[in-house]
C-alpha cells in the first residue's frame, strides 16, 4: 500500500517541474502529464499532492504524483490548493449536486467519474444509499482517509465498499484488494433502474456491482421493441438490455459466460416476473451465435455490448476483427426491419471505427443498415470535451432495410 502522505500547506508541498510540451498539454485542457515530461521529480514520495512548475518555474497548479506510471502527474487543480478533507468534499458536493440534475427513475448511477468530475483516479458508484470506490491510482489511494471522510459527509452511505481489484493499479505499483471500509453489507444490494429491480453484488459483481453506464442506452433500445418480439442479448452479463426488452414485450434470450452473472440475470428476471419471457444461455458468445446462423435462427432485435476488446492501443487492430465478426454474425440473424444495438467500451476504438466496421460487416452479410441513433454512456459518466479518454462508451443502434442485391 501505497504510505499515506501528510496533507501540506502550498508552500511546503514539493515541487515537479515539467517540460514546456507538458505545459502546452495543460493549457489545451488536458490533466495527464508523462513521465517523459517530467524535468526534475524534486524528491517528491509516491501518491503525494505536489506542485507542477513549468521549465522555467512558473506556477502551473497541483497534481498528484505517481512514481511508477507513465503518467505521472494527475492534474487536481490549475491553481495551488491544500488537497485536505474540505478539498475533497468541495469537489464530491459538486459532482453529487450534477447527479441530483442529471439521474432520474434509479437508485443505482456513477457519483465520481474520475477526470470527469475532475478526481482523476477516482471512481464512486452509488447503489441504494450504499457507495462503492475505486481509487486508482497512487494519489487517490494515499488520500482514501480523506476522501472516506469527505464521502461520510456528503452522502449519509449505509456502507462504504473500496473495489480496489482492477487491474490498472498494477500500472501504479498498487495492490489488488476489496473490503467494506465503513458501516455493514451483508449480500446483494437490491437496486432500482428504470423502475426494474435488480441485484447488485457490491464486492464480487462485475465492475462495482453492475453496469451503470448502459443505464439509458437500456431504455432507448426498449423503444424498438413491439409485443411478441423475438431478441438476443449478447454478452448479456446480469441481464441490464435482456430485462428492459422483455418488459416492453419481447421474447429474450441472453448470452454470457460467467454463469455467476447469468445466475443473477434469472434472480433479476424473476424479481420482475419476467422468468416467463427469459432465457440465459450459459456459453461463449461468440462461439454460440455462430450456430445460431448456422441453425436458421432469426431474431428482431440483436445486442451486441461485449467487453473492452481493445485494453491498450496496441490491441486496437485484433479488436476490429472482433467486432467486424460478431456484428457479422449478429446481421446475419436479422431480417429486413430489424434492429441491430451494438456497443464497444474501449476508449481506444473510436465511433468512427465501429461504424466502419460494422459497415464493413453490413456488406458482408449482403444488408443495408440505417443509423437510427448514435449514443454514449449515461450523463452520470460526465465526458470532458478536452479528455477524450472520458469518452469510451459507444452505442449505435441500427435497422436493417434490406439485402444489398434486393435494394435500387
Amino acid at each position: 500500500m501505497v504510505t499515506e502522505i501528510p496533507t501540506p500547506y502550498p508552500g511546503t508541498m514539493n515541487k515537479v517541474r515539467v517540460n514546456q510540451s507538458a505545459i502546452k498539454r495543460l493549457e489545451a485542457g488536458h490533466p495527464w502529464i508523462f513521465l517523459s515530461d517530467v524535468l526534475d521529480a524534486g524528491g517528491a514520495a509516491a501518491g503525494e499532492a505536489v506542485t507542477v512548475t513549468g521549465p522555467r518555474g512558473q506556477n502551473a497548479g497541483t497534481a498528484h504524483y505517481s512514481n511508477s506510471s507513465e503518467i505521472a502527474l494527475r492534474m487536481l487543480s490549475r491553481q495551488q490548493v491544500v488537497t485536505d478533507a474540505a478539498f475533497y468534499m468541495k469537489r464530491l458536493a459538486t459532482a453529487k449536486a450534477f447527479r441530483d440534475m442529471v439521474v432520474s427513475d434509479t437508485d443505482a448511477y456513477r457519483l465520481v467519474h474520475a477526470e470527469g468530475d475532475l478526481l482523476p483516479g477516482l471512481i464512486v458508484d452509488h447503489y441504494a444509499g450504499h457507495l462503492v470506490a475505486q481509487f486508482l491510482d497512487q494519489g487517490m489511494d494515499a488520500a482514501t482517509p480523506q476522501i472516506a471522510s469527505a464521502l461520510t459527509e456528503v452522502v449519509q452511505a449505509r456502507a462504504i465498499v473500496a473495489r480496489n481489484d482492477a487491474a490498472v493499479r498494477r500500472l501504479e505499483n498498487l495492490p489488488l484488494a476489496k473490503n467494506v471500509m465503513a458501516g455493514e453489507l451483508s449480500g446483494p444490494v437490491r437496486v432500482t433502474m428504470n423502475g426494474l429491480a435488480m441485484d447488485a453484488d457490491l464486492l464480487e459483481g462485475q465492475k462495482t456491482g453492475v453496469y451503470l453506464d448502459q443505464r439509458e442506452n437500456y431504455v432507448a433500445a426498449a423503444r424498438y421493441v413491439k409485443p411478441g418480439m423475438r431478441a438476443l442479448d449478447c454478452f448479456t452479463s446480469t441481464g441490464g438490455f435482456a430485462l428492459h426488452l422483455a418488459r416492453a414485450g419481447a421474447h429474450v434470450e441472453g448470452i454470457d459466460s460467467s454463469t455467476v452473472a447469468l445466475d443473477t440475470a434469472r434472480r433479476n428476471a424473476a424479481l420482475n416476473g419476467l422468468e416467463n419471457r427469459t432465457q440465459f444461455h450459459d456459453g461463449d458468445v461468440l462461439r454460440l451465435v455462430p450456430s445460431f446462423v448456422t441453425s436458421r435462427r432469426k431474431y428482431d432485435i440483436v445486442i451486441v455490448d461485449p467487453p473492452a476488446f481493445a485494453k491498450s492501443r496496441g490491441a486496437v487492430g485484433g479488436a476490429l476483427r472482433g467486432y467486424r465478426d460478431i456484428n457479422y454474425r449478429a446481421l446475419q440473424l436479422l431480417e429486413p426491419g430489424g434492429v441491430l444495438v451494438t456497443c464497444s467500451c474501449s476508449h481506444h476504438v473510436a465511433e468512427a471505427m465501429l461504424l466502419e466496421v460494422v459497415a464493413e460487416a453490413a456488406l458482408s452479410a449482403g444488408k443495408v443498415l440505417r443509423v437510427l441513433e448514435r449514443r454514449g454512456q449515461a450523463q452520470d459518466h460526465p465526458v470532458l470535451l478536452t479528455v477524450p479518454e472520458t469518452l469510451y462508451l459507444k452505442c449505435i443502434v441500427l435497422q436493417v432495410l434490406a439485402r444489398s442485391t434486393d435494394s435500387t
